[in-house]
């Protein structure tokens, strides 16, 4: 493993010290690479790149901010607190293209209208970016990642000369919304998204925040010009590789949709049957407070030990409660205390509370908790009824 990764060092540090000695010819051609979604929730949302290409210097290369190491020390505690580097890579444009031609995704190109002096200029940066010391950045998943990371160069190279528009496609909505747009409504993705990102994202998204979507990069770029010379940014389009449509299964049986709605019916029947025979069954009222319970502390922790700014003012908690886990020893009694009526009369006023932030827009929810809020309000009203009649 170890010699594999001194190769991989050494390849790159000779690419990088053969181009910086190497100028661009002025027929070298810089580009900017939009792919489109992949099938597995990491690649819903596409990918950018700059494509660097000169034929007099026998030049190919894929620059794109969307590299991560997976030997990096404590990886999933610093990729979930928010605090993993990504990196800016480098490939052969052969191996770039093939890799997601064979995940079936489009490629399409923006070659720019630049100077050689601009494509120097930009070649320059990049390369300087890519040494050991510059190479990583704290990823952010709207305002730093591998789209916003493409402005931001072009920003950086071309000054006031570049000048963006704001392009038909641009309309009012929010992040969340942006989001779903590129995810299936009823997958495990978009519920997941949705529980664990907060009302943050619910709010509206000014035109530029768009751009951390690569398909806007790639609409962006082509409705820019360049001021001084009154040219547009891109001077051709190319269609690199067209993804071909598959049929796509999909099983409805292990949806979040059909699941949460098949959990509910077995709470409301549980309940049904305990209301008939006056009796509580403890155990499902154990499972009902673990499960909220240690949602409600993920989502916690998500808010509060985290560096993600996307996952604060998450009031799923308002369903999720994470005091259930300490409330969990009474429910397991037959009998419990006064003040656990209370506390679940205050359970349906947390519920009541959800609708009124979801009606409002304060943050959206996903639909397909609708059947385990509904369960969740009969369970509680009948715990309220039986304790009141112990």
């Amino acid at each position: 493993m170890m010699k594999k990764l001194w190769l991989l060092f050494l390849y790159f540090f000779t690419v990088v010290k053969i181009c910086s000695q190497n100028p661009l010819s002025p027929e070298a051609k810089v580009s900017v690479l939009t792919i489109g979604p992949g099938t597995s929730l990491n690649d819903s949302f596409g990918h950018s790149a700059f494509r660097i290409q000169d034929q007099s210097n026998e030049l190919d290369l894929v620059f794109n901010y969307g590299v991560y190491d997976f030997d990096t020390p404590n990886f999933y505690l610093k990729f979930a607190q928010g605090k993993l580097n990504y990196l800016l890579g480098v490939n052969y444009y052969d191996d770039f293209l093939a890799s997601y031609m064979a995940q079936n995704r489009t490629i399409e190109e923006q070659v720019l209208n630049l100077t050689p002096f601009q494509k120097q200029d930009l070649f320059n940066y990049l390369l300087t970016n890519y040494e050991p010391k510059n190479r990583a950045y704290l990823y952010d998943f709207f305002y730093d990642n591998c789209a916003t990371r493409i402005r931001d160069v072009a920003e950086d190279v071309l000054k006031d000369e570049l000048v963006f528009h704001t392009p038909e496609s641009i309309g009012d909505k929010t992040f969340r919304q942006l989001i779903q747009e590129n995810l299936k409504s009823n997958s495990w993705g978009s519920v997941g998204i949705d529980i664990a990102l907060g009302a943050v994202i619910d709010k509206k998204a000014k035109p530029e925040d768009f751009m951390f979507l690569p398909e806007f990069i790639f609409d962006y770029f082509d409705v820019a010009t360049l001021q001084n010379s009154q040219k547009s940014l891109v001077k051709e389009t190319h269609v690199l590789y067209e993804k071909v449509e598959r049929p796509i299964s999909k099983n409805f049986l292990f949806s979040p949709l059909m699941i949460f709605s098949l959990v509910s019916i077995v709470l409301l029947y549980l309940t049904y049957l305990d209301f008939k025979k006056g009796e509580r069954t403890i155990w499902v009222d154990g499972l009902v407070f673990i499960i909220t319970g240690l949602i409600g502390v993920c989502i916690l922790l998500l808010w509060f030990a985290t560096d993600h700014s996307a996952t604060a003012n998450n009031y799923n908690v308002l369903w999720a409660f994470p005091f259930n886990l300490i409330v969990l020893p009474q429910l397991l009694k037959k009998t419990s205390k006064n003040w656990v009526k209370k506390y679940l009369k205050f359970l349906l006023i947390m519920l009541c509370l959800l609708i009124l932030h979801w009606s409002i827009g304060i943050q959206v929810f996903t639909v397909t908790l609708i059947p385990i809020l509904m369960a969740l309000v009969i369970r509680y009203l009948f715990l309220i009824t039986f304790f009141n009649n112990q």
